[in-house]
């Protein structure tokens, strides 16, 4: 073969020979230990980049991308400011909304909540609650009638059912001849839902615009707009087009600043995880170490031979730096090729291990999310690799050194 002498050499020394057998075995190991590490940092961030998407879609899908509302708390003219900040090609839904903080009680059970006015005709623009009604429709919020949606947590504290009715204690209060009583109503349970997000389901109660207005004393006024992003990952920059475009009368938020501390928390776990399973591919670089540690003891005579007839210490270094390359780089290829087999298929995986185990790894009930979703990114599979064919590189350099030091004179003495 046309091949470079260090590439040559270091190629045949990889292959397994009469006496080194064991040292083969070795590489071998140390390739199964690199695979290994590769494949499961690419699972375990698929798999983490899934959990991430799944409920950022479910938090999103209850939350605005983009909330609008006047700094005196209450917003009068939204359907004309509805059409200003649908001018921005980014917004793709509006709708207005009534949100305040009540007390719901049923017989002797009483939960704090946060009461939301909606419009059920321009909600599912903005939201998807719709899409996880367990019971009924918003088509049942019929203003004047006083229905209300409660998440399943919500209601299964307050012990109640479709049918049902609930108390609504709202902080305003009302003048009387004995003095200030705070503001009942009577609801109707037309509907439950289930998000999937225990914030949500165990706290949030939707009522009709009108009777939200109504009951809290806005006159007819919402708290603000709510708005939905073709991109949701825009929602920074569209903030900041629509503060420019409006007056300083309103504010603006979205969704990265109202829950940038769950979305730091869930990157900082990624991160840990990730230099946490990076110790494996570390564990089997240094059998690379101690593998080609043995073969330049065990090649002293080669090394002098190769010295004798003109080889440079460069040349020796690079044969050695070829064979745990060569090693490195067939543990990468292993690990790529099953990481991103097991990371594709993780949702046909996971279900025959729990049919042929007779269990769930995620129970209904305890865990929001019972599949294992999974997200392979590029990104993080370019990163994997490059992580373990450098260290499996850096590896390399003090066995290859120490055999580019060998002296043949001294190494020829015992032979």
């Amino acid at each position: 073969m046309n091949l470079p002498l260090e590439l040559n050499i270091g190629l045949r020394y990889t292959r397994a020979k009469r006496r080194n057998h064991f040292i083969s075995f070795i590489s071998l190991i140390s390739m199964l230990g690199i695979a290994l590490g590769v494949m499961a940092l690419i699972v375990v961030l698929s798999v983490m980049n899934g959990f991430e998407k799944e409920l950022r879609g479910r938090i999103l899908g209850m939350v605005s991308h983009i909330t609008v509302s006047a700094y005196e708390g209450r917003l009068r003219n939204w359907s004309s400011l509805s059409e200003q900040v649908a001018e921005n090609s980014q917004v793709i839904g509006s709708a207005p909304y009534v949100e305040a903080e009540a007390m719901l009680s049923n017989r002797s059970s009483v939960s704090g909540t946060i009461v939301r006015g909606i419009d059920p005709y321009l909600e599912p623009d903005v939201s998807d609650i719709h899409e996880h009604m367990t019971f009924g429709k918003y088509d049942d919020l019929v203003p004047g009638e006083y229905g209300v949606i409660l998440g399943t947590g919500l209601a299964a504290s307050l012990d109640v059912v479709p049918g049902d009715r609930v108390t609504m204690i709202t902080p305003q209060s009302t003048a009387s001849p004995v003095g200030f009583l705070p503001r009942l109503r009577r609801f109707k349970v037309v509907g439950l839902f289930e998000i999937g997000v225990y914030e949500y389901d165990r706290g949030t109660a939707l009522i009709h615009r009108e009777d939200a207005s109504r009951l809290f004393r806005l006159d007819g006024d919402v708290s603000g707009l709510r708005l939905k992003l073709r991109d949701m990952d825009e929602a920074p920059v569209v903030r900041q087009a629509l503060r420019d475009m409006l007056s300083f009368d309103y504010w603006i938020s979205d969704w990265t600043l109202r829950h940038a501390n769950y979305f730091k928390a869930v990157k900082t776990e990624k991160t840990v995880m990730f230099i946490i399973l990076s110790l494996i591919v570390a564990v089997a670089a240094f059998n690379i170490v101690s593998t080609l540690v043995m073969v330049v003891t065990d090649k002293q005579a080669d090394i002098a031979i190769l010295r004798t007839i003109g080889a440079t210490p460069t040349t020796i270094m690079w044969i050695f730096m070829v064979q745990g390359t060569v090693i490195g780089l067939i543990g990468t290829l292993a690990g790529l090729a099953s990481g991103i087999l097991l990371a594709s298929y993780v949702d046909v995986i996971i279900p025959a291990l729990e049919q042929f185990f007779q269990t769930q790894f995620l129970p209904t009930g305890i865990y929001p999310i019972t599949e294992l979703p999974s997200d392979l990114k590029q990104s993080d599979v370019i990163k994997i690799s490059v992580l373990s064919f450098v260290v499996s590189m850096l590896a390399t350099l003090y066995p290859a050194l120490r055999a580019s030091k060998t002296r043949p004179a001294e190494a020829l003495s015992y032979e």
